[in-house]
Formats: structure tokens, C-alpha cells, sequence
């Protein structure tokens, strides 16, 4: 089973990749240098977090901004059937002693499945904050000297300096200074 198609996925379809949601133009040609300015503004854009899940697949690490994007997610679950489902999840997925892709938090051998009965949309914080710092101070850094982050920033300016969008910059420019 490919694992992007783990049983995971149907509680947060919002992780999967994003093929089917072309990135406007703007976002793109912004992308590579607002990713290089911070771990936040590379998971707030859609495009680099598929990309950031790329080079982490390589890593074999992935695991760990899944993590992350199911507890962002979960944070906005309302109900509390919907939120014990999908903590249940988050705790059979990330954080079990089987977990199919565990990560590797602090005190985890002291989570048991009592956590599960009385969710609450912060439970995860202080595991999803330590994935966080591990990301930040390890795999972010090696992502922006990665060969996945190179070609992408290198495609961007290829294309920013294409005549078509040096004609495109200069309707534009016409448009506006009339």
C-alpha cells in the first residue's frame, strides 16, 4: 500500500497531495522565497508542503509533517464524536506503541489511550510543538539546501524571467500607468 493511501487519509483529506489544486500564479512565483524565510510560511502554502513532504519522504521522515498537519486539523474538528474519531486516529497513526508511522516525541512511552476519552482541540500541542522544533532546527535546513528546493526555486525564476511573463509584467505595467 502506497503510503500516502494508509487508512489515515479519509479523516484528513486536507493532507493528501494537492495534484488536483493548481496554485495560482502569484503563490508560485512567491513560493521558494517565502518558504526560505520560515518553517510557518512553507506550511501555510500548499505547494511547499508537498514539496517539503517530497524531500522528507527521502528522509524517511515524512511522518513527522503529517503529524503536524493532522494536529493543525484537528484543532478545528467540532463535535465530540468527530473529535474523538479523529484522535483516535492521531493516536493510532503517530503516537501508539503500533503506530504504522510513529514519531519520536517526548514521554510518549506514558500515552495510553485514556487521553482518547475526553478530547480537546489542544491535546496534541505539546507533541505537535515538538515535532515542530524537530523540523524547524533539523529537517527545515537541509530542505532549503536540497536538491527538491534548488530545482523548484530555480523553475520559479526560469519562468519569473520568461518573455511571456516579461510581456505579461509589461500589459501591466501599461495598464497601470495610464
Amino acid at each position: 500500500v502506497p503510503y500516502k493511501d494508509l487508512f489515515f487519509f479519509p479523516f484528513f483529506p486536507e493532507i493528501n497531495d494537492s495534484e488536483s489544486h493548481p496554485s495560482s500564479s502569484h503563490q508560485t512565483l512567491k513560493g521558494t522565497s517565502k518558504w526560505a524565510t520560515s518553517l510557518e510560511n512553507l506550511l501555510e502554502d500548499p505547494e511547499g508542503v508537498k514539496r517539503f513532504r517530497e524531500f522528507l519522504k527521502k528522509e524517511f521522515s515524512e511522518e513527522n509533517v503529517l503529524f503536524w498537519l493532522a494536529c493543525e486539523e484537528f484543532k478545528k474538528t467540532q463535535g465530540k464524536k468527530q473529535m474523538q474519531e479523529k484522535a483516535k486516529e492521531i493516536y493510532t497513526t503517530f503516537l501508539s506503541s503500533k503506530a504504522s508511522s510513529q514519531v519520536n516525541v517526548e514521554g510518549q512511552s506514558r500515552l495510553n489511550e485514556t487521553i482518547l476519552e475526553t478530547p480537546h482541540p489542544l491535546m496534541f500541542q505539546k507533541l505537535q510543538d515538538q515535532i515542530f522544533s524537530l523540523m524547524k532546527y533539523d529537517s527545515y535546513s537541509r530542505f532549503l539546501k536540497s536538491d527538491i528546493f534548488l530545482n523548484h526555486k530555480k523553475s520559479e525564476e526560469q519562468e519569473e524571467n520568461s518573455p511571456e511573463a516579461q510581456t505579461a509584467a509589461k500589459r501591466a505595467s501599461r495598464i497601470y500607468n495610464t
